[in-house]
């Protein structure tokens, strides 16, 4: 099965639009008691279906938990060397470590094993075009990694500070 065709899969299965929502002037995060309706940026746009690929890659769906474990596989793949993406990945892990921990750690395990899509600078519709399968071969390692914990608790507390940071800043304007 190609990437294309996995992703069509994906999103009839989350009740997305056949293009993911790239589309759409704005996305979604929902949450137990709320949902954040923010602008769909250039950037998001253009990297979307590659978080979305990822998904396919690991099965995870859409709720938080397959969140978490995605966005600890990005930190581990070293996405954030691409801003403003991988600032979007820290907030993730920062929000996810708090509901599922054990996720983010899975995730970022993988990916420290793994290459990152974005980083293989496929074109997107060379990319669509492979195989599920193709896929996780080129990106897979060939050296298994240990984990460095010091790193790990690094990326921990670094996305606690991006995810926490507009809270401290109206606590700061409170008080």
């Amino acid at each position: 099965m190609t990437i294309s065709e996995s992703l069509q899969e994906f999103y009839k299965k989350n009740n997305f639009k056949e293009d993911g929502g790239k589309n759409d002037a704005f996305f979604e995060l929902k949450f137990k008691l709320f949902t954040l309706k923010l602008p769909n940026s250039k950037f998001r746009k253009e990297v979307i279906h590659i978080h979305d690929i990822q998904h396919v890659l690991y099965n995870c769906n859409t709720s938080w938990k397959g969140e978490a474990f995605i966005a600890g596989w990005e930190i581990g793949t070293k996405i954030w060397k691409h801003l403003p993406i991988g600032m979007m990945s820290l907030w993730a892990m920062g929000f996810s470590l708090f509901m599922y921990p054990k996720e983010v750690l899975k995730g970022y395990l993988n990916g420290i094993n793994s290459r990152g899509i974005i980083g293989l600078k496929i074109k997107k519709l060379t990319l669509l075009k492979m195989s599920v399968s193709e896929l996780k071969k080129r990106i897979k390692r060939n050296k298994t990694k240990k984990v460095n914990w010091f790193s790990f608790l690094f990326w921990c507390v670094l996305s606690e500070i991006i995810f926490l940071f507009p809270l401290l800043v109206m606590a700061f304007f409170f008080f």
